[in-house]
């Protein structure tokens, strides 16, 4: 299985939006409740915790589930219990399990996120996987990058309408490869927009 591509997954990284903008590196506020008992890095995926606001009626969120709706990606950390901070530069680069916190997320569906394959078998060639949705698979974080450990599985890439991301193209750089043959350039980095999103229209309450 050869690859010229190198393994290092971060999660889902903002990278544009879909109509070519440049993405500014906003998000908004999120609370972390000590009921979350797992670490949580820049690039996760995150969805709403059902029925759990802070006394500001600020959201709370959790790592995502593969297969259910995202709300967005995580991409930065505020000092724990204060959803107002002036200086970025000295955040946290995670989030430690059992803490309270409170993260930005990106949660804009007009964003397009840069996102790792898993490198797993490949039903087709990379190069026909524009268009086609694909699942993630979770991976562990990394405390000290502060990244994720989150790829999209390369054996899920399919037609089928219900999966976590919709994969728009490669990512345009000189040393990203992808293939005509199946199998190989693995670990390709994509370019895809959240296909199962928790506020998109139709989607139930939480």
């Amino acid at each position: 299985m050869a690859t010229t591509n190198s393994n290092a997954p971060r999660g889902l990284i903002p990278y544009r939006h879909f109509d070519g903008s440049y993405y500014n590196g906003s998000g908004n506020i999120y609370s972390i409740p000590t009921s979350i008992a797992t670490n949580l890095f820049i690039g996760d995926p995150v969805d709403i915790v059902s029925g759990s606001n802070d006394g500001s009626g600020i959201p709370s969120i959790k790592i995502g589930v593969v297969g259910s709706p995202i709300l967005g990606v995580i991409v930065g950390i505020a000092d724990g219990g204060d959803p107002v901070t002036a200086v970025t530069r000295d955040l946290p680069i995670y989030h430690p399990a059992s803490t309270l916190q409170y993260v930005f997320v990106c949660d804009d569906p007009t964003v397009l996120y840069m996102v790792q394959d898993d490198g797993s078998a490949q039903a087709t060639a990379s190069t026909l996987w524009a268009g086609k949705n694909a699942n993630l698979v979770a991976g562990t974080g990394s405390t000290i990058t502060g990244y994720s450990g989150w790829q999209m599985a390369s054996s899920t890439v399919a037609v089928t309408n219900t999966l976590d991301v919709k994969i728009m193209r490669p990512l345009p750089q000189p040393d990203n490869a992808v293939s005509g043959t199946a199998n190989t350039n693995q670990n390709a980095k994509w370019l895809v927009k959240l296909n199962n999103y928790r506020y998109a229209n139709l989607i139930a309450g939480i």
